[in-house]
């Protein structure tokens, strides 16, 4: 696939019969881009605009002449004969009555989202059918060439096996936005759904074209739909929110999407595979496919679907050659209204609270911004979850939102009392991330927050835990998996998960009982995990993990260093931190992470500015090996102790392997000899 500057130019064809007469529905708002639409298709000859309806007159001189002028469709029906293609471009409340009463009388083009209910379409469906009308409903991406490319480039295996599909919408709206008309924003207008949300309007083409490249078409292509919906604006409905699908043959669809961008961005397709990824643009019709072979960017040409109608009706009704199918027709859609129903009967979006939007202009021109929102679409498709298990601060709580588990008491601190840390089970991770609990957040007796989770960078790295890549050919880390047999990483479908089997906590005390078990539901290793939290002093707490390992069969415990990835020897403890800035790591020998990363000292030490003010961790050795340190810091904020850094440790049934660390979270910047003090104990408890 080449790269080309220019689009692909679309065919013309001279018409090959006599001009259809059609009738436009709604002339304002969309309705107008349908106006110019039909002004090109009657200047070549294919179409006749015969007549309007609008219940607000167009302007004059906006109709080529002759156009009769009717202010409802049922006066335009009883002074209209012969019509042959009717477009409804009206509010989408309006679609179904309006549908309903044109399938009697011509085919019909009916602008997204068709209806506002399940129920609808469903009556929809069957009045069509009845009838024997052609309906094509207006998903205009669905009519880009690009998708029959994309079609292609998978059968070819270009990017290898589809993994995942995800959708990123980054739009802006202003308050104007949600003025221009009554039903603006309302998931009802008296009494009638209406269901005017990010997801099923203004930005409902990247869910059906995500939709299209999966494949689902219909119900029967969906296994589930999760939707987590929000609002900064004062509307009822969503203008930030994730919908994750799943399909019938198990593909994940992860649709991230907002209104409340800081500045809008063309919306985008990704398709995630295991030897490369397509990203498509699909306002643009713009493809760029990265794999082994290199990196390609071609945009094509766009069918148009009004001109694709009516193609598909002189081919039924010549009754000559083959019958294209429409590119968007109604059936077609079911899918999608799957998606909108579970929109349309989710509980009312959650209101984002103030403190986490911004607003920006005055007046009608102001806009809502959600701090740090692009960071979370990102995270949410990478990661194929949605806004409540990212925890986000504005997001509801998740079904499994994590339990405090460390906390520390004493008269000195603020309120008395501090919680720590929290314990996630990860039992909802999508597959790939490998699932498994792990503590996060952890924070300081401040409340600076010192773990990340899901980042988009690296989704499976899972706050504060212990974790190996390669156990008897079990990935327990997530992602991709090194093999000395290729000498790379690669997309395997190897991931097991490590499942808490019964856990007794206190005030300062986590006691775990782990199962880890292959992708089969194979016992490999029985865990025993205990974790102490331990008050130093007034701006000082400790955390105590020990871990015992048990083989349930002869095991041989891996990762990337034991497999030959020289350097990348992670696997065992690690610690995953957020963004922060004015980072520093260091040991008693060395500073930075050339020094650090693979020494074998007895502690490490990260010091740095977070969003919530500065912090220092500081990690100590276990006591029953010198393991090496893992440290990132160029590419991700990372500490960890490797416990297969060259080699495999390899058990037999029944065997045990010990390693027990201590961290000490510090509500300051330490410096070596601080850091130095507070490792060997010498520190003033009252400090």
């Amino acid at each position: 696939m080449g790269t080309l500057s220019t689009p692909v130019p679309a065919e013309r064809k001279q018409p090959s019969h006599e001009a259809s007469r059609v009738a436009l529905v709604g002339v304002h708002g969309f309705g107008a881009h349908h106006l110019q639409n039909l002004e090109r298709l009657q200047a070549n000859g294919v179409v006749r605009l015969v007549a309007v309806a609008d219940p607000n007159p167009p302007t004059p001189g906006a109709l080529p002449p002759g156009t009769a002028v009717f202010s409802n469709l049922d006066e335009l029906l009883a002074g209209t004969p012969a019509l042959d293609l009717v477009i409804v471009a009206t509010p989408i409340q309006t679609h179904a009555q309006l549908a309903l009463a044109t399938l009697p009388h011509a085919d019909l083009y009916l602008e997204k989202p068709p209806v506002a209910s399940l129920a609808d379409f469903n009556r929809l469906q069957e009045a069509a059918t009845a009838a024997g009308r052609s309906v094509q409903v207006g998903f205009q991406s669905l009519g880009s060439r690009g998708l029959q490319a994309i079609e292609e480039l998978l059968a070819a295996g270009e990017i290898g096996t589809l993994l995942g599909i995800s959708a990123t919408g980054r739009w802006v709206r202003d308050r104007a936005y949600y003025k221009r008309s009554r039903w603006a924003g309302k998931r009802s207008l008296d009494g009638i759904d209406v269901v005017d949300g990010v997801a099923t309007n203004p930005l409902a083409h990247a869910i059906a074209t995500a939709l299209r490249i999966a494949g689902a078409r219909t119900a029967d292509d969906l296994a589930t739909v999760e939707t987590d919906l929000y609002r900064a604006n004062d509307i009822e409905s969503d203008d930030t929110s994730v919908i994750r699908i799943r399909t019938a043959a198990g593909l994940p669809i992860t649709c991230a999407l907002t209104l409340c961008a800081a500045e809008s961005v063309e919306p985008y397709i990704t398709l995630q595979g295991s030897e490369g990824t397509a990203v498509f643009h699909y306002t643009e019709d713009r493809l760029t496919v990265s794999s082994a072979a290199g990196k390609s960017e071609t945009v094509y040409s766009r069918v148009d679907l009004t001109e694709d109608l009516l193609e598909h009706r002189h081919q039924l009704r010549s009754g000559k050659g083959p019958v294209a199918q429409l590119l968007s027709p109604l059936t077609d859609s079911g899918a999608f209204m799957e998606v909108l129903e579970a929109i349309r009967t989710a509980e009312s979006p959650a209101l984002i609270p103030e403190q986490y939007v911004t607003w920006e202009g005055d007046g009608d021109a102001a806009r809502a911004v959600i701090d740090g929102i692009e960071d979370a679409l990102e995270r949410a498709t990478a990661a194929h979850a949605t806004f409540r298990e990212l925890g986000l601060p504005w997001a509801r709580p998740a079904v499994d939102a994590g339990r405090p588990v460390l906390s520390l008491r004493d008269g000195g601190l603020p309120g008395g009392a501090a919680v720590v840390a929290t314990l996630q089970s990860g039992a909802g991770l999508a597959a790939r991330l490998s699932p498994r609990p792990y503590l996060h957040p952890v924070r300081t007796l401040a409340g600076v927050k010192v773990t990340d989770h899901l980042p988009a960078d690296h989704p499976w790295h899972l706050g504060a835990g212990f974790a190996l890549q390669d156990v008897n050919g079990s990935n327990f880390w997530g992602g991709k998996t090194y093999t000395r047999a290729a000498g790379r990483y690669e997309e395997r479908q190897d991931h097991g998960r490590i499942i808490e089997q019964s856990a007794l906590s206190g005030a300062g005390l986590l006691e775990q009982d782990l199962s880890w078990q292959a992708p089969d539901g194979t016992e490999l290793l029985r865990e025993r995990r205990t974790t102490h939290s331990l008050l130093v002093d007034r701006r000082t707490w400790q955390l105590e993990l020990r871990t015992e390992l048990t083989a349930v069969v002869d095991s041989s415990l891996g990762g990337p260093g034991s497999n030959g990835a020289l350097g990348s020897g992670y696997g065992g403890f690690f610690w995953r931190l957020p963004a922060c800035t004015g980072a520093e790591v260091f040991t008693a020998e060395g500073r930075g992470e050339p020094a650090v990363h693979g020494s074998v000292s007895p502690w490490v030490a990260w010091t740095a500015d977070f969003p919530e003010g500065p912090a220092t961790l500081v990690f100590a050795a276990p006591a029953e090996a010198q393991d090496p340190w893992f440290v990132r810091m160029a590419d991700y904020p990372a500490v960890g102790s490797a416990l297969v850094w060259e080699r495999p440790v390899d058990l037999t049934a029944g065997d045990s392997l010990v390693r027990t660390f201590a961290v000490w979270i510090v509500d300051d910047k330490l410096s070596p000899a601080e850091v130095a003090e507070l490792v060997a104990g010498r520190v003033s408890a009252t400090r």
